[in-house]
């Protein structure tokens, strides 16, 4: 099933330069949304999140979970609390929130074209940091014409 593409002109450069810059953007945050997610998640499963199950979840080294939370601390997503683990502010509540719906929107989309669903909770981690909002917008009328379409 190969297809040859058609040859494109390059965009100008402004627009070249611009998408280069919105994916920049969109990985510098993708740390910041995927551990107040987790946290949110340990919050709710577990009672509690502590730097040593974000390593253990993330893959990382509790290291650098300590330096990732300073910078959570410092862009006012994340509270420490002696003894007690990880808590989200407002504003992290709000990015978990967010992060969230924006990963299940991906994963129910890939699984409705078709992919299977351990493989569709594996891509949709690095889609959804890079999906825009036209792209979430165009998976979200999608499902919903395909689920008023199957009644």
């Amino acid at each position: 099933m190969q297809r040859t593409m058609a040859k494109r002109p390059l965009p100008p450069a402004d627009h070249h330069a611009a998408r280069f810059a919105r994916q920049r953007e969109a990985d510098r945050t993708a740390t910041a949304e995927d551990y107040v997610e987790l946290i949110a998640d340990l919050l709710r499963e577990e009672g509690e999140a502590r730097a040593v199950d974000l390593a253990r979840r993330m893959g990382v080294s509790q290291a650098t979970v300590t330096a990732t939370v300073g910078r959570l601390q410092r862009d006012g997503l994340v509270e420490t609390k002696p003894y007690r683990g990880l808590f989200l502010t407002p504003s992290g509540q709000e990015m978990a929130r967010t992060a969230k719906a924006r990963h299940e929107l991906v994963v129910r989309f890939l699984i409705a074209v078709g992919l299977d669903p351990e493989t569709a909770e594996t891509d949709a981690e690095g889609l959804e940091h890079h999906a825009s909002e036209k792209a979430l917008a165009a998976f979200a009328r999608f499902l919903a014409e395909r689920e008023d379409g199957g009644r």
